[in-house]
C-alpha cells in the first residue's frame, strides 16, 4: 500500500495504491486460469466494484465481470474477495487490510465461463424446481385480494429478501462437491413461499426437498448466513423447512 498525494489542499483525501489479485480465464486461450497483479489507486470510501471499474476502464479492457445496480439491489456482482463471497458494490477497501494484496476471485461450484464470471444456470434450475412463485386454486373471499395478519405476513418476511446472487449457495461445501444439491438459495425460496399463508402448494414444495439432494444435504455448517449479504438467517430457514418435512406441513401462524 503507497500513499498518493492529494490534489486539495483544503481538504487532503488520501488516496492508496491497492494491490489487487484477480483469478483470470479466458476458454479461448487459457488452458488454466491464473492470477494477475493490479495496482490501482484508490480511496477508502472506494469499493471493490470501484476497482475492477477503474481496471477494466483504465488499465485491462478484457476484465470480465457482471455487475448492473452497483447497490446491493440486483445481486449480479457476487465473487470471493479475499476467499470469502461477497458483493463487490457492498465491499469497502477501508473495511479490508490494505496493507496486503486483495484477492478476487469467482465464487465457487459454478462452471466458470471467463474471468469473475460463472454459467448461472445450474444455480437457476434448482431456483425454479422449488416453484418459487405463489400458487393457489382458489379464488380470495371478496374476489379482490388475499389478507394475511401482521403475524401471517412477518413468518416468512426474512426469506423475501433474497436478491439471488448465488453467494449462499456457492459458499456450501455440499454443493462444491458435485452441484447436484439444491443448495440453500433454492431452499430459502421455497421457504418462502411454503411458509406464505396465502399459498396452497407448500405439500407440493416440501415433497420436492424431502429428497436425497433436498434439505437433508444441509449440514448446518452457517457458511450461507454468514455470505448471505442481505443477513438471512439461511440456515436457520433451511433448519424451520426440514421441521416442516417432518411435520408434513408448515408452521403458520392462524391468524
Amino acid at each position: 500500500m503507497q500513499p498518493v498525494a492529494s490534489g486539495s489542499a483544503e481538504a487532503p483525501i488520501q488516496a492508496f495504491t491497492v494491490t489487487l489479485i484477480i483469478r483470470r480465464y479466458d476458454p479461448e486461450k487459457d488452458a488454466e486460469p491464473y492470477w494477475q497483479d493490479f495496482d490501482v489507486e484508490l480511496y477508502a470510501t472506494d469499493r471493490i466494484l470501484d476497482a475492477l471499474h477503474k481496471i477494466k476502464w483504465e488499465v485491462d479492457g478484457s476484465l470480465t465481470f457482471r455487475r448492473s445496480c452497483a447497490h446491493g439491489i440486483c445481486g449480479s456482482d457476487a465473487m470471493r474477495i479475499n476467499g470469502r463471497n461477497r458483493l463487490a458494490c457492498k465491499t469497502l477497501i477501508k473495511d479490508l487490510d490494505i496493507t496486503k494484496p486483495i484477492y478476487v476471485e469467482a465464487i465457487k461450484g459454478l462452471p466458470l465461463e471467463k474471468d469473475l464470471i460463472v454459467d448461472m444456470e445450474p444455480f437457476f434450475a434448482s431456483y425454479r424446481e422449488v416453484q418459487p412463485f405463489l400458487i393457489s386454486s382458489t379464488k380470495p373471499k371478496d374476489g379482490k385480494e388475499r389478507i394475511q395478519s401482521v403475524a401471517q405476513r412477518e413468518r416468512f418476511d426474512d426469506t423475501t429478501k433474497c436478491i439471488l446472487c448465488a453467494a449462499c449457495t456457492s459458499s456450501c461445501p455440499v454443493f462444491w462437491t458435485d452441484g447436484q444439491y439444491f443448495g440453500p438459495a433454492a431452499i430459502v425460496n421455497a421457504h418462502r413461499f411454503i411458509f406464505d399463508s396465502r399459498d396452497e402448494a407448500a405439500n407440493v414444495r416440501l415433497d420436492i426437498l424431502n429428497d436425497k439432494e433436498g434439505v437433508w444435504r444441509c449440514r448446518t455448517t452457517f457458511n450461507c448466513t454468514e455470505a448471505c449479504p442481505r443477513g438471512i438467517e439461511v440456515t436457520k430457514a433451511i433448519a424451520e423447512v426440514k421441521q416442516a418435512v417432518l411435520r408434513g406441513k408448515p408452521d403458520i401462524p392462524k391468524k
